[in-house]
Protein backbone atom coordinates (compact mmCIF):
# COMPACT_ATOMS: atom_id res chain seq x y z
CA UNK A 1 0.00 0.00 0.00
CA UNK A 2 1.13 3.74 -1.06
CA UNK A 3 0.80 6.27 1.41
CA UNK A 4 -0.19 9.58 0.24
CA UNK A 5 2.45 12.99 1.38
CA UNK A 6 -0.29 13.83 3.67
CA UNK A 7 -0.53 10.45 5.07
CA UNK A 8 3.35 10.26 5.51
CA UNK A 9 3.29 13.72 7.58
CA UNK A 10 0.50 12.14 10.19
CA UNK A 11 2.31 9.30 10.70
CA UNK A 12 5.65 11.16 10.95
CA UNK A 13 4.11 13.75 13.39
CA UNK A 14 2.43 10.65 15.71
CA UNK A 15 5.55 9.26 16.00
CA UNK A 16 7.03 12.34 17.31
CA UNK A 17 4.43 12.80 19.55
CA UNK A 18 4.66 9.05 20.67
CA UNK A 19 8.37 9.84 21.23
CA UNK A 20 7.87 13.09 23.27
CA UNK A 21 5.26 11.51 25.68
CA UNK A 22 7.56 8.30 26.10
CA UNK A 23 10.70 10.55 26.74
CA UNK A 24 8.57 12.74 29.27
CA UNK A 25 7.34 9.32 31.27
CA UNK A 26 10.75 8.05 31.49
CA UNK A 27 11.83 11.69 32.99
CA UNK A 28 9.52 11.25 35.81
CA UNK A 29 10.25 7.26 36.60
CA UNK A 30 12.63 7.49 39.63
CA UNK A 31 16.18 6.12 39.62
CA UNK A 32 15.87 2.52 40.96
CA UNK A 33 18.94 0.62 41.27
CA UNK A 34 19.76 -2.50 40.04
CA UNK A 35 17.59 -5.73 41.38
CA UNK A 36 16.36 -9.10 41.73
CA UNK A 37 13.38 -10.48 40.45
CA UNK A 38 10.01 -9.27 42.23
CA UNK A 39 8.92 -10.83 45.68
CA UNK A 40 4.98 -10.55 45.02
CA UNK A 41 3.51 -9.78 48.30
CA UNK A 42 0.14 -9.22 46.96
CA UNK A 43 -0.93 -10.88 43.66
CA UNK A 44 -4.51 -10.09 43.78
CA UNK A 45 -6.35 -13.03 45.22
CA UNK A 46 -5.14 -13.32 49.27
CA UNK A 47 -3.21 -11.80 51.86
CA UNK A 48 -1.21 -15.03 52.98
CA UNK A 49 1.99 -13.38 52.56
CA UNK A 50 1.12 -11.31 54.99
CA UNK A 51 -0.27 -11.97 59.33
CA UNK A 52 -2.80 -9.11 60.78
CA UNK A 53 -2.84 -7.12 63.84
CA UNK A 54 -5.61 -4.92 66.04
CA UNK A 55 -5.20 -3.78 69.23
CA UNK A 56 -8.50 -5.15 70.21
CA UNK A 57 -7.96 -8.16 68.60
CA UNK A 58 -4.66 -9.08 68.89
CA UNK A 59 -2.36 -11.18 66.57
CA UNK A 60 -4.25 -12.99 63.18
CA UNK A 61 -7.76 -12.13 64.12
CA UNK A 62 -9.70 -9.98 62.09
CA UNK A 63 -13.29 -10.52 63.01
CA UNK A 64 -14.93 -7.30 61.67
CA UNK A 65 -12.82 -8.21 58.06
CA UNK A 66 -11.45 -5.05 58.20
CA UNK A 67 -8.96 -6.45 56.02
CA UNK A 68 -9.98 -8.38 52.53
CA UNK A 69 -9.57 -8.67 48.94
CA UNK A 70 -12.54 -7.66 46.99
CA UNK A 71 -11.72 -7.61 42.68
CA UNK A 72 -8.21 -7.61 42.92
CA UNK A 73 -7.24 -5.28 45.16
CA UNK A 74 -6.77 -4.89 48.95
CA UNK A 75 -9.99 -3.40 51.05
CA UNK A 76 -9.16 -1.84 54.19
CA UNK A 77 -12.35 -0.58 56.12
CA UNK A 78 -10.13 1.41 58.30
CA UNK A 79 -12.94 0.93 61.23
CA UNK A 80 -10.27 -0.37 63.43
CA UNK A 81 -6.32 0.10 64.21
CA UNK A 82 -4.38 -2.19 63.31
CA UNK A 83 -2.30 -3.48 60.21
CA UNK A 84 -1.33 -6.32 57.99
CA UNK A 85 2.52 -7.16 58.56
CA UNK A 86 4.17 -9.50 56.15
CA UNK A 87 5.40 -12.35 57.73
CA UNK A 88 9.59 -11.74 56.63
CA UNK A 89 11.84 -9.20 57.69
CA UNK A 90 13.46 -7.35 54.72
CA UNK A 91 16.76 -5.36 54.16
CA UNK A 92 18.02 -3.14 51.03
CA UNK A 93 14.90 -3.51 48.88
CA UNK A 94 13.02 -1.74 45.87
CA UNK A 95 9.35 -1.46 47.33
CA UNK A 96 6.59 -0.82 44.54
CA UNK A 97 2.65 -0.27 45.57
CA UNK A 98 -0.38 1.33 44.50
CA UNK A 99 -3.25 3.20 46.74
CA UNK A 100 -6.29 5.35 46.66
CA UNK A 101 -8.89 6.38 49.15
CA UNK A 102 -12.13 5.46 49.60
CA UNK A 103 -14.45 7.24 51.31
CA UNK A 104 -15.41 6.57 55.05
CA UNK A 105 -13.49 7.58 57.87
CA UNK A 106 -13.91 6.41 61.62
CA UNK A 107 -13.55 6.50 65.32
CA UNK A 108 -11.11 8.92 66.50
CA UNK A 109 -10.45 10.09 62.46
CA UNK A 110 -13.90 10.88 61.56
CA UNK A 111 -14.02 14.13 59.52
CA UNK A 112 -10.30 14.49 59.88
CA UNK A 113 -7.50 13.99 56.91
CA UNK A 114 -7.86 10.17 55.35
CA UNK A 115 -4.67 8.41 57.06
CA UNK A 116 -2.86 5.51 56.40
CA UNK A 117 0.68 4.62 55.85
CA UNK A 118 3.41 1.71 54.89
CA UNK A 119 5.73 1.19 57.89
CA UNK A 120 9.15 -0.58 57.32
CA UNK A 121 12.19 -1.41 58.95
CA UNK A 122 9.28 -2.82 61.79
CA UNK A 123 11.06 -4.77 64.75
CA UNK A 124 9.99 -5.21 68.27
CA UNK A 125 6.48 -6.19 69.78
CA UNK A 126 3.70 -6.37 67.71
CA UNK A 127 1.52 -3.27 69.06
CA UNK A 128 0.23 0.14 67.14
CA UNK A 129 2.61 1.30 66.15
CA UNK A 130 5.58 -0.94 66.58
CA UNK A 131 8.91 0.88 66.07
CA UNK A 132 9.71 1.48 62.29
CA UNK A 133 9.76 3.98 60.00
CA UNK A 134 6.75 4.96 58.24
CA UNK A 135 5.88 6.37 54.53
CA UNK A 136 3.38 8.18 55.60
CA UNK A 137 -0.08 7.94 53.75
CA UNK A 138 -2.53 10.71 54.87
CA UNK A 139 -4.42 13.74 52.57
CA UNK A 140 -1.93 16.85 52.20
CA UNK A 141 0.92 14.49 53.62
CA UNK A 142 1.89 11.87 51.79
CA UNK A 143 5.09 11.28 51.41
CA UNK A 144 6.28 12.47 54.25
CA UNK A 145 8.97 10.18 57.15
CA UNK A 146 7.38 9.15 61.07
CA UNK A 147 9.55 7.63 63.01
CA UNK A 148 8.06 5.58 65.25
CA UNK A 149 9.01 4.05 69.08
CA UNK A 150 12.51 4.88 69.39
CA UNK A 151 12.62 4.74 65.32
CA UNK A 152 15.36 7.45 63.92
CA UNK A 153 16.61 8.52 60.65
CA UNK A 154 18.93 11.71 59.55
CA UNK A 155 16.90 13.85 57.11
CA UNK A 156 17.92 15.66 53.77
CA UNK A 157 19.21 18.75 56.01
CA UNK A 158 21.31 17.02 57.92
CA UNK A 159 18.93 16.64 61.25
CA UNK A 160 18.44 13.32 62.87
CA UNK A 161 15.38 12.87 63.72
CA UNK A 162 13.96 10.13 66.80
CA UNK A 163 10.67 9.45 67.64
CA UNK A 164 10.39 9.89 71.02
CA UNK A 165 9.42 5.60 72.99
CA UNK A 166 5.47 5.01 72.63
CA UNK A 167 5.26 7.97 70.02
CA UNK A 168 6.69 9.71 66.55
CA UNK A 169 8.51 12.59 65.02
CA UNK A 170 7.92 13.17 61.30
CA UNK A 171 10.23 15.02 58.47
CA UNK A 172 7.77 17.04 56.01
CA UNK A 173 8.41 15.68 52.77
CA UNK A 174 9.97 18.27 50.21
CA UNK A 175 7.58 21.15 49.29
CA UNK A 176 5.07 20.52 51.23
CA UNK A 177 2.49 23.41 52.12
CA UNK A 178 0.34 24.31 54.94
CA UNK A 179 -1.73 21.38 56.07
CA UNK A 180 -5.22 21.16 57.85
CA UNK A 181 -6.80 18.10 59.62
CA UNK A 182 -9.81 18.08 57.52
CA UNK A 183 -11.48 15.07 55.58
CA UNK A 184 -10.34 15.77 51.25
CA UNK A 185 -7.72 17.94 52.02
CA UNK A 186 -5.56 18.79 49.38
CA UNK A 187 -1.79 20.57 49.89
CA UNK A 188 -2.61 23.97 47.73
CA UNK A 189 1.23 24.12 47.30
CA UNK A 190 2.94 20.87 46.92
CA UNK A 191 0.34 18.28 46.34
CA UNK A 192 1.56 15.22 44.79
CA UNK A 193 -1.70 12.88 45.36
CA UNK A 194 -3.58 12.45 42.50
CA UNK A 195 -7.62 13.56 42.66
CA UNK A 196 -9.74 11.40 45.23
CA UNK A 197 -10.67 8.39 43.50
CA UNK A 198 -7.61 7.55 41.85
CA UNK A 199 -5.19 5.19 42.37
CA UNK A 200 -1.22 6.88 43.02
CA UNK A 201 2.09 4.61 43.10
CA UNK A 202 4.44 4.68 45.89
CA UNK A 203 8.17 3.87 45.90
CA UNK A 204 10.70 3.05 48.60
CA UNK A 205 14.28 2.38 48.31
CA UNK A 206 16.32 1.29 51.18
CA UNK A 207 19.94 0.77 49.83
CA UNK A 208 22.75 0.74 52.69
CA UNK A 209 22.04 3.96 54.75
CA UNK A 210 19.89 5.70 51.95
CA UNK A 211 16.08 5.87 52.21
CA UNK A 212 14.19 7.25 49.09
CA UNK A 213 10.48 7.55 48.90
CA UNK A 214 8.50 8.53 45.82
CA UNK A 215 4.83 9.15 45.02
CA UNK A 216 3.66 9.34 41.64
CA UNK A 217 7.27 9.37 40.09
CA UNK A 218 8.08 11.90 42.04
CA UNK A 219 11.57 12.22 44.56
CA UNK A 220 9.53 13.60 47.80
CA UNK A 221 11.62 12.51 50.36
CA UNK A 222 14.77 11.37 51.34
CA UNK A 223 17.02 10.54 54.29
CA UNK A 224 19.95 8.31 55.90
CA UNK A 225 21.12 6.26 58.86
CA UNK A 226 17.34 4.39 59.37
CA UNK A 227 17.33 3.16 62.71
CA UNK A 228 16.35 0.28 62.48
CA UNK A 229 17.77 -0.95 58.92
CA UNK A 230 15.91 -3.86 58.22
CA UNK A 231 12.36 -5.25 59.80
CA UNK A 232 8.89 -6.22 58.22
CA UNK A 233 6.75 -4.04 56.63
CA UNK A 234 3.06 -3.28 57.31
CA UNK A 235 0.22 -1.08 55.92
CA UNK A 236 -1.68 0.60 58.25
CA UNK A 237 -6.15 0.70 59.29
CA UNK A 238 -5.85 4.26 60.24
CA UNK A 239 -9.24 5.17 60.67
CA UNK A 240 -10.05 5.90 57.27
CA UNK A 241 -11.15 3.26 53.95
CA UNK A 242 -7.97 2.63 51.28
CA UNK A 243 -7.18 0.62 48.58
CA UNK A 244 -4.58 -1.15 47.59
CA UNK A 245 -2.95 -2.71 45.02
CA UNK A 246 -0.05 -4.66 43.21
CA UNK A 247 2.34 -4.83 46.00
CA UNK A 248 6.15 -6.11 44.72
CA UNK A 249 9.24 -6.20 46.91
CA UNK A 250 12.75 -6.40 44.71
CA UNK A 251 15.41 -7.20 46.90
CA UNK A 252 18.59 -5.19 45.48
CA UNK A 253 21.50 -6.73 43.99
Amino acid sequence: MQLSGRAISTVMTMLVLTACVNALEQSASPKIPAHKSAIVLFDGSDLKSFDTFFTSTGLNSDPEHVFQVESGVIHVSGKEFGYLITKKAFQNFYLRAEFKWGEGTYGTREGKARDSGILYNVQGEQKVWPRSVEFQIMEGGTGDFWMTDGAALTGKDGTRVTGPAGKAMKIDRFGKGPSENVVGFRDPVGEVEKPHGEWNVLELVTQGNDVKQYVNGKLVNEGTDPLPSSGKILFQSEGAEVYFRDIKLYPLK
